[in-house]
C-alpha cells in the first residue's frame, strides 16, 4: 500500500511514520514543509512539500501515486488563525483542494484530519451526524475543508475528527497543553486555567492507531477519534500535576473571558466514539494510561 502523509513533521505525522515506516506491506511518502525532522531521517522516503502549491502537489502525486491520503498538515493555532483568516483559508481549505484534485486523479484513498472546534459546544458530546455550528475562524476553515472532501468526486474518502492531541516528537514548531502544563507546574510558576472548558484529550499514538485503521480497513465517511476521557482544562492540569507529583497549587481557575483571547472557544465538545470502537476497533487509552506512555518516553529521551 502505497501512503502519503502530509504534515509529517508535526506530532501526528511523526507517530504515524514511527508505525508505518518499518512495514513491510507500505510504501511510505511522508511530506512536510522544509526539511526531515524524523529522529531518524528518512531519506528517500521524504519529500519537501508546500501544499498551497498545486503545482508541488501534483508533481509529488504524479511521481508517488498514492493510494492512501493521509492529511494532517494545517495551521491550528486557533488564535493565530483568527488573526490572520487570510493564511489560515490559505493552508486550511485552499491546500485541501490542491490535495483532494491530485487524489481524485489519482484514486486515492483521502483520510483528512479535522477537529471538535467545527462545534459550538453547545451540546457536547458530539456523534458524527451531529450539526456542526464552528466559532471562530480555525473552526470555519476546518469545516469548509471537510466539506471540500465530502463534495469531491474522490473514490473513497474519511474525515477523522479528533480533540487536543498530546504527545512527544522532534522538533515540533508548537507545543501542547499536557507537555505545557507539566512544564509549568515543574517550574512552580503561577498559571491560569480555564475551568469552563470541557474536553477529551487524545493521545498521539491513539489518533494515529485510528488512521491506521481506515486506512487499512478501506474506511469510508466520518469518523470521531479522540481519547475516551471527558474532563475541563483545569482538571486535565490537576490530573498532570497529580500524575507526576507536581504541586498544583500555583493553579488559578478563572473564566474563558477573562483571558481576552481572539479566537473565542467552544465551552462543551467531546466525542461520543461508538462508530469507531465498533467500525474500526479503535481502543483509545484512558488519560493516566497515555501520561504513562509519555513518561515512558521522557525517560527514554532523558
Amino acid at each position: 500500500m502505497r501512503i502519503l502523509i502530509t504534515g509529517s513533521n508535526g506530532l501526528l505525522g511523526q507517530k504515524l511514520i514511527a508505525a508505518l515506516r518499518n512495514e513491510v506491506t507500505v510504501d511510505l511518502l511522508a511530506t512536510s514543509r522544509g526539511g526531515d525532522r524524523s529522529p531518524d531521517p528518512l531519506g528517500s522516503r521524504y519529500r519537501a512539500l508546500d501544499i498551497t502549491d498545486q503545482g508541488e502537489v501534483d508533481a509529488v502525486f504524479d511521481g508517488f501515486r498514492p493510494e492512501v491520503v493521509v492529511h494532517t498538515a494545517a495551521m491550528t493555532n486557533v488564535d493565530a488563525c483568527e488573526l490572520d483568516p487570510v493564511a489560515c483559508q490559505l493552508q486550511n481549505v485552499t491546500a485541501t483542494a490542491h490535495l483532494v484534485r491530485a487524489a481524485e486523479r489519482h484514486g486515492s484513498h483521502f483520510i483528512h484530519l479535522s477537529t471538535d472546534f467545527i462545534f459550538d459546544g453547545g451540546n457536547g458530546p458530539y456523534r458524527e451526524e451531529d450539526e456542526p455550528a464552528p466559532l471562530s475562524v480555525y473552526g470555519q476553515s476546518k469545516l469548509d475543508a471537510e466539506r471540500i472532501v465530502i463534495d469531491s468526486r474522490l473514490s473513497r474518502w474519511a474525515i477523522a475528527r479528533t480533540i487536543i492531541v498530546y504527545g512527544i516528537a522532534e522538533g515540533l514548531s508548537r507545543s501542547n497543553v499536557v507537555l505545557w502544563a507539566k512544564g509549568a507546574l515543574e517550574k512552580g510558576q503561577p498559571i491560569k486555567v480555564v475551568d469552563d472548558q470541557w474536553r477529551m484529550p487524545t493521545l498521539a499514538e491513539d489518533l494515529a492507531d485510528g488512521c491506521i485503521r481506515i486506512a487499512e480497513k478501506g474506511a469510508t465517511g466520518i469518523y470521531h477519534l479522540s481519547g475516551p476521557d471527558g474532563m475541563s482544562i483545569l482538571e486535565l492540569v490537576e490530573r498532570v500535576g497529580a500524575f507526576f507529583q507536581l504541586d498544583t497549587s500555583v493553579v488559578t481557575a478563572v473564566k474563558s473571558d477573562s483571558l481576552g483571547q481572539p479566537a473565542k472557544r467552544p465551552p462543551r465538545t467531546g466525542f461520543i466514539l461508538d462508530k469507531a470502537r465498533t467500525d474500526l476497533g479503535y481502543a483509545p487509552r484512558g488519560f493516566e494510561a497515555g501520561l504513562e506512555v509519555l513518561r515512558e518516553q521522557l525517560a527514554i529521551e532523558g
